[in-house]
């Protein structure tokens, strides 16, 4: 079991902590041949698309576990299935933003309120780039279905595949062919369709091994698509919770200042370095509960819960005393600025009280999508926002403080935030293992 667990999130861990590379090599581009609103546009430029398509990450999800669960039953038909039904909606969803791209953008914009310098820039960024939307919500897809068919290798080569293609393009037409900062948007464009082409050609491959009727679009393409729309609403629904919390986090964060912003956002990137390694473990709960839930194998999806409950236990406590023996340290890596550096030690005990709260939520995760209990990983994640409000503003109005005390009755909410989300799952499982 602890084999199965490493063959699936040892390469998830690696296609996760390579993904941040493609957006750093922009930057760097940017900050080499350009001003600082270049470096600024680029940034913004990312921003929005994450936050365009971080609420698309239901096509990873739904597709994982649906796929795990029909690889346990060997049922080769709906593996193919999925693959082109996911893919279906992936690309519509990809052609619908870039047809809508104009409202998006503006309404992004305004969100953001870049300056005009930066914004004449990112109008620029944004329309190239949007391009690649189809393809990178259908590679997204596809790395779900790769992970459902137990195979994580396959997702961690286009990951890489992607970033060096990028490198490679992004340098060419700016530093050679002079095409300045048009070239780093056009070769972030060209990363996405390479990735998702490559994707599709390892699919093929990966089906061939495994038996699979060849990909068609048909009438069995769209029989369970009913359900494929059920579980991945529950999904963004459970994705819009999480916004609202993370959005309320740093603005509560910003009117505290801009020195503890800062220090809340290198705690939270911390958190998000964490994530990489948890989000490995969760592929594998995914992977392993789907098949084996699919199988009706329940001694071996208990086996499994048990095993990614022992890796989860180990990088939180590797990660937690990293973080509170050394996060000053790591502060100093991340900045030069004095001020925040000393601002951080305020704070020090967040860092490493994160990684404990969060990690039952990590592993959960995985498992509730393997089991494609969507629903109850809603249910939670509802639960343990309305815990994170409630701890907030009941703590604010209770207690009379300061900017120092506002921002710890915060990370407070947040460590609630987590640990209310991993008890609520812990619940809901038994639940679910008893009834299904």
């Amino acid at each position: 079991m602890h084999r199965r667990i490493f063959a699936i999130a040892v390469p998830a861990i690696v296609a996760n902590i390579v993904v941040p590379l493609l957006g750093l090599l922009d930057l760097a581009i940017a900050g080499h041949i350009g001003t600082t609103a270049m470096i600024g546009a680029v940034a913004v430029g990312a921003t929005m698309f994450n936050l365009t398509y971080w609420n698309f990450g239901f096509l990873r999800m739904g597709t994982s576990g649906m796929t795990a669960q029909a690889f346990g039953r060997n049922d080769r038909m709906d593996c193919a299935s999925l693959f082109v039904r996911s893919s279906i909606v992936a690309t519509a969803i990809g052609m619908a933003i870039v047809v809508l791209q104009v409202p998006l953008r503006e309404l992004l914009l305004w969100a953001i309120e870049p300056s005009s310098n930066v914004r004449v820039l990112v109008v620029r960024y944004f329309g190239i780039c949007v391009w690649g939307a189809p393809a990178l919500l259908a590679t997204m897809s596809i790395s779900g279905w790769f992970v459902g068919m137990q195979n994580s290798v396959y997702q961690m080569i286009v990951s890489i595949s992607v970033n060096v293609t990028n490198i490679i393009a992004s340098l060419l037409l700016v530093f050679v062919f002079d095409a300045g900062f048009v070239g780093i948007a056009v070769g972030t464009l060209i990363a996405q369709w390479v990735g998702a082409l490559l994707a599709f050609a390892l699919a093929v491959r990966l089906a061939r091994r495994h038996g699979l009727p060849q990909f068609r679009v048909s009438r069995d393409s769209f029989a369970g698509m009913g359900r494929f729309f059920k579980i991945n609403t529950h999904i963004f629904l459970r994705s819009m919770c999480m916004m609202a919390v993370m959005l309320f986090f740093t603005s509560a964060g910003a009117r505290s200042g801009d020195t503890v912003l800062a220090v809340n956002a290198l705690i939270m990137q911390l958190f998000v370095v964490y994530s990489y390694f948890m989000d490995g473990i969760a592929y594998a709960g995914e992977a392993l509960c789907g098949r084996y839930y699919g199988e009706g194998n329940r001694g071996m999806l208990r086996a499994s819960v048990r095993g990614l409950f022992v890796w989860g236990a180990v990088v939180m406590c590797l990660f937690s005393a990293v973080y509170t023996l050394g996060g000053g340290a790591l502060t100093r890596l991340l900045t030069t600025d004095a001020t925040v550096v000393a601002a951080f030690s305020d704070y020090r005990m967040w860092a490493g009280a994160i990684p404990i709260a969060g990690m039952a939520a990590f592993v959960w995760d995985g498992v509730f999508i393997g089991l494609t209990a969507t629903r109850q990983m809603l249910v939670s994640l509802a639960f343990s926002s309305a815990m994170f409000f409630a701890a907030y503003f009941g703590i604010v109005a209770c207690v009379s403080t300061d900017i120092g005390s506002a921002n710890n009755v915060l990370w407070l909410a947040f460590v609630v935030y987590l640990a209310s989300r991993g008890i609520a799952q812990t619940v809901l499982y038994r639940r679910i293992i008893g009834c299904r």
